[in-house]
C-alpha cells in the first residue's frame, strides 16, 4: 500500500461506521451529530470525507448542517450525518 492509499483509507470499516451509526441512529434516515462518534476532530472529518468522495458509498450519506458543532467535510460544513438502509446492500 502506497503512502497516499493508507492516508486515504478510512480508519473505520464502512460495516463497524453503519453498525456504530444504528447504534446511535436506532434507526436508519435518522440524523445523528458527528460529535457522537467519538472521534477527534481530524478522524472524523478524514473518515467521512474519505466516504463522501466514493460514489458507490457516498450516495447513501445525507449530511446536514444543523445545531452542533461544526466539522468541514469535502470543504462543506457539516453536523449530523443520517445513513440511507441501502447502504446494507454494499456491506
Amino acid at each position: 500500500m502506497t503512502s497516499e492509499a493508507a492516508r486515504r483509507a478510512p480508519m473505520l470499516p464502512l460495516r463497524q461506521l453503519v453498525d456504530r451509526y444504528r447504534a446511535l441512529a436506532g434507526d436508519f434516515g435518522t440524523p445523528v451529530p458527528l460529535t457522537a462518534f467519538n472521534l477527534s476532530r481530524t478522524e472524523t472529518e478524514q473518515l467521512f470525507s474519505s466516504y463522501d468522495e466514493d460514489y458507490h458509498i457516498s450516495r447513501f450519506f445525507h449530511f446536514d448542517d444543523l445545531d452542533g458543532m461544526t466539522f468541514t467535510i469535502n470543504a462543506e460544513p457539516v453536523t449530523h450525518v443520517a445513513l440511507d438502509a441501502e447502504i446494507e446492500s454494499i456491506l
